[in-house]
């Protein structure tokens, strides 16, 4: 029998009428991992599997028999090596100095994936660090989980971080995957390797127990192969947590139900900025988003053409800076906090990876995480200076400015500038400086991108973002668009792109 593609209600129901068990799912997708992620195509998107999944789901399926239905009951979902799991998974933010690494209690998004029902099948492999320890760092590459690879083409960049959650739902070993994100974490993968993803308004969700990047952009999200599945993660994720001083108004603000917000006529009436300063010069990804735009019209959306939402280069020199004060704060405070790493600190970090530098360091070196050494406190004049100067770049003078002047309710634009690159361990990703993460993750604002059709068989995505708590919005727009574009292909895994595959059409 082949492994459908299903959404969270579809897989719901196959439960319900015994078509489908949860232990029978969980089987199915282990041993598809077995023959594309560990071997085949060789995806890499698993750093590890959970050994009690099989008995996990067996305990769901025993617990449906008896009545007992969660809004995520049995359904198998993977998270990101970041994020601490307190069963037999380590988390070691895919660096070999954290193994042996097992929290001693569950992230708070972890806690609530468990009380919802659903099954942890597995960690996700990711840029190491959070693509944090070198300037010419290869996305999806980590000492702990070798290379992830794009399952559309494999020889090109699945990007990152959240490189395996992207790859392990867009080739099915997983119903859905949580991704973490401080700039284009989720989403750039996401579109990368045509899914959704959400990088939800900063303190709409807990990172508590999440290896972070900077606390001011730094949040946990969802990533699926459909927008109803993202809005039905975020139902079970989103909310205020005592220990996270940032999600403090989240059961305020944040949507009774997510999936409210789906609706087929969404679009009609939107107001639409283009953010023109995001595309590049690249023609088949602008031919895409051409045609979505067009589409976006047909569909009742007023486009307003252009828009500037933000002079912010991505990875510019202030947001550099930022990580860097941000990289060895947080890398400090989640070692503190956890006594089972070899390392108890940055400094030991980086004496450990210099001290076994052919495994973790045979392609590129830790120049990142060794310049953030040097910096001074998280609370210094000169961290407190570049936070306000971004937060203003990005929100009074950027998204915000935009959002009034043209009295828009969200802002379109490419994910990314082009379509994946060659994957580049030796000299590093060849990212060209264009695409939209940036503004939305630097004003800790939501960002959606959903697929909008392929160049030469390769992803492309389209954003939307707007201003704070304006998660449930932004994902109704994403799902109209979903609807009329059927963009979304499972993936072919090809070895290359040549001019025998030639150029796929967009949205219909």
């Amino acid at each position: 029998m082949r492994l459908p593609d299903q959404s969270i209600a579809e897989w719901q129901r196959d439960f319900d009428s015994g078509k489908w068990t949860s232990a029978k799912l969980c089987q199915r997708f282990l041993r598809r991992a077995e023959r594309i992620d560990a071997a085949g195509p060789t995806l890499r998107s698993l750093i590890e599997i959970n050994p009690q999944a099989l008995a996990i789901a067996a305990e769901r399926d025993a617990e449906r028999e008896r009545g007992s239905r969660g809004a995520l009951h049995g359904v198998p979902i993977v998270v990101k090596d970041s994020i601490d799991t307190a069963d037999a998974m380590m988390t070691t933010a895919g660096s070999l100095a954290l193994e042996g690494n097992r929290a001693m209690r569950d992230a708070f998004v972890v806690q609530r994936l468990r009380e919802a029902g659903a099954v942890l099948l597995a960690k996700s492999n990711m840029s190491e660090w959070g693509y944090m320890r070198s300037t010419r760092a290869c996305s999806g590459w980590s000492s702990r989980g070798g290379q992830t690879r794009n399952p559309h083409v494999l020889d090109r960049s699945p990007l990152g971080s959240s490189s395996g959650s992207a790859v392990a739902v867009a080739a099915n070993l997983c119903v859905a995957a949580l991704g973490a994100e401080v700039d284009g974490s989720i989403v750039r993968p996401a579109s990368a390797n045509g899914v959704v993803g959400l990088k939800p308004t900063v303190g709409l969700v807990s990172r508590r127990g999440v290896i972070g990047v900077a606390e001011p952009q730094d949040t946990v999200g969802p990533i699926a192969r459909n927008v109803t599945d993202v809005a039905k993660l975020m139902n079970v994720i989103a909310g205020s947590d005592s220990q996270d001083g940032a999600t403090a108004a989240a059961d305020e603000r944040r949507a009774v139900d997510y999936c409210d917000a789906l609706r087929v006529d969404a679009l009609a009436g939107a107001r639409l900025g283009v953010a023109r300063e995001c595309f590049s010069s690249h023609e088949g990804t602008r031919r895409v988003i051409e045609r979505a735009i067009e589409l976006l019209k047909r569909l009742g959306a007023q486009v307003i053409d252009p828009v500037t939402a933000s002079s912010l280069p991505f990875f510019g020199p202030l947001e550099r800076e930022l990580f860097q004060f941000g990289v060895k704060e947080n890398i400090n405070a989640y070692l503190r906090d956890h006594s089972g790493a070899q390392v108890a600190n940055l400094d030991e970090l980086i004496e450990f990876n210099r001290r076994h530098a052919d495994e973790v360091m045979p392609y590129f070196q830790q120049e990142f995480l060794e310049m953030a050494r040097e910096l001074g406190p998280w609370d210094s004049p000169r961290c407190r200076e570049v936070r306000a100067e971004l937060r203003r770049l990005a929100r009074s003078d950027g998204i915000d400015r935009a959002l009034a002047e043209h009295r828009l309710d969200a802002i379109i634009a490419p994910t990314e500038g082009s379509p994946a690159f060659v994957i580049d361990p030796i000299v590093g990703d060849h990212i060209l400086p264009f695409g939209c993460s940036t503004p939305a993750a630097v004003a800790g604002y939501p960002h959606v991108t959903v697929p909008a059709g392929f160049s030469h068989r390769l992803p492309i995505g389209l954003s939307f973002f707007a201003g704070a708590y304006d998660d449930a919005k932004l994902l109704g727009y994403a799902y109209a668009f979903e609807q009329a574009s059927g963009a979304w292909e499972p993936p072919r895994f090809l070895a290359t792109v040549s001019s025998a595959t030639g150029a796929r059409r967009g949205v219909r």
